[in-house]
């Protein structure tokens, strides 16, 4: 490394994000990258640690640590340190066909994996990473990479997020006629439906939407396969098809007054808001508001965040989010040790903004939901909840009890469910040879992408299960090469 002691001369320096009160009141994005000067310095807090665990991603203790992309990070933040930021896009762009996305969403779990973490803290990996390609596109660096030749096979690709997105790029640079179909009205998935726009603004999409069609590839939007066309005749139609549907079914609560009306889950709740915010800025009504409402967001991760944060830009009333888990420890506890992912108390954007304008963070921790209570005429007002108290048994299985007599009752005329996803819908191959396994997750042959029909694969949420977006861009890069292996057989 250019500094070797880097990591000693100068502290982490995270993220920029603007003000909360101010960036409550609208839908721009609320990261803010610091000063060039400022990123050299902290890209020469990269050790020279001879064993970078930040590049190689893994899973520990059920987590993943590292990168599942395999980014080449101390080589990129080495070329940062010296001003050589073209190189470092070159050298980026190598594994991470879409940094752009991954340095704004991802939650960074190569920083969990950092080695500097030991003396003091991480590097500012993702700061650095966005910086990288947002400097590549200002100056004109990112181009249109059309294949010289094509092979004359045909590829379908259903869903059009990350995995999909991945996956059609890599295959569209191995020669191959490329077709993504999407049954939403725009292109991009989870990444323009799924997370709001103050994280990743839909310029930032479609400008990488358009290089990806000058490079060949198809988008059609507008179709669900299994009603406009069928996947029977994608197959026939085409040399291979990939599923990347994503895991899009919610789970739900199954608790007295779940017919309520007022009760929605969390996806549907942001895809309303972002279609209406594209459509019209909100102006036709489309959405399901949180104006002037109690809101109770049910669910600790990421998608429950993009609720807090979306509630609050919607001028909730109140706002209230149950967390099952308790409230973790200020830093590591002994059976989380460095290298697994650090679960540790933090507060992210969106508890940051409602602590700002409510006066507290929004969560409690370690309560359970027992009922949803109603108006008299049909309308959710209110949710009990209950605390509860987890235990591990010696097998590692996890056992949840409700406390007695810890019960309580919240106001709420708008409760929106966050508390995971049940694997993708099967609609679509119902009538085909592909199963789902016992994760209800499609099945696949001895841990390949390939399924159970002949010429059909998956990558994604859909084969793995809801998961981060770096392992959906890893798993459609994946997946792609094996159909591409696939293809070039048949042809020989």
């Amino acid at each position: 490394m250019g500094n070797i002691t880097g990591f000693i001369d100068h502290r982490r320096s995270s993220e920029l994000y603007r003000d909360p009160l101010e960036r409550v009141k609208d839908w721009k994005e609320i990261a803010q990258l610091p000063s060039e000067k400022v990123l050299r310095e902290q890209s020469s807090r990269c050790m020279d640690c001879a064993v970078p665990f930040c590049q190689n991603g893994s899973e520990l203790a059920g987590m993943t640590t590292g990168c599942p992309l395999y980014n080449l990070i101390p080589e990129w933040n080495d070329l940062v340190y010296k001003g050589r930021w073209k190189e470092a896009y070159e050298r980026l762009s190598r594994t991470n066909p879409f940094p752009e996305f991954t340095g704004r969403a991802c939650p960074a779990p190569c920083e969990g994996g950092c080695v500097a973490s030991l003396a003091n803290d991480s590097v500012t990996i993702k700061n650095i990473e966005r910086a990288i390609i947002d400097k590549a596109f200002e100056k004109g660096w990112v181009q249109p990479q059309i294949p010289k030749q094509r092979t004359g096979k045909q590829v379908a690709i259903i869903g059009s997020g990350p995995s999909g997105l991945a996956c059609a790029s890599i295959l569209n640079q191995q020669g191959h006629m490329v077709t993504v179909y999407e049954r939403a009205d725009r292109i991009g998935g989870l990444l323009t439906y799924g997370i709001p726009k103050m994280k990743i603004e839909q310029h930032v999409v479609e400008r990488r939407i358009k290089l990806m069609q000058a490079e060949g590839i198809q988008f059609v939007p507008n179709t669900e396969v299994g009603k406009e066309r069928s996947l029977e005749q994608l197959r026939s139609e085409n040399d291979a098809v990939v599923l990347c549907i994503g895991a899009t079914r919610p789970r739900d609560l199954a608790i007295p007054g779940r017919e309520l009306e007022g009760i929605h889950f969390a996806m549907d709740y942001l895809h309303a808001n972002t279609k209406s915010l594209l459509d019209s800025h909100l102006a036709d009504g489309n959405f399901i508001s949180a104006e002037g409402k109690d809101v109770i967001v049910i669910g600790g991760g990421d998608t429950a965040t993009d609720c807090v944060s979306t509630a609050l830009r919607q001028n909730c009333k109140s706002l209230v989010q149950f967390d099952i888990y308790p409230m973790r420890p200020n830093s590591r506890s002994d059976d989380n040790p460095w290298p697994q992912y650090p679960l540790i108390h933090k507060q992210d954007t969106g508890q940051e903004e409602a602590a700002s304008v409510f006066g507290r963070d929004p969560r409690v921790f370690a309560t359970t939901t027992v009922e949803f209570v109603g108006d008299g005429n049909g309308n959710v007002a209110g949710v009990k909840s209950a605390n509860i108290q987890t235990t591990f048994m010696e097998n590692g299985q996890k056992v949840r009890e409700v406390i007695p007599g810890t019960e309580k009752m919240w106001p709420a005329q708008l409760v929106l469910l966050a508390v995971g996803f049940e694997g993708p819908e099967t609609e679509m191959f119902t009538n085909s040879n592909i199963t789902v396994n016992h994760r209800s997750n499609i099945a696949v042959k001895n841990g390949t992408y390939h399924t159970h029909e002949e010429g059909v694969f998956t990558a994604g949420d859909a084969r793995m299960g809801a998961s981060l977006i770096v392992w959906a861009i890893q798993e459609g890069k994946e997946a792609a090469m094996e159909c591409h292996d696939y293809m070039m057989r048949k042809m020989s």
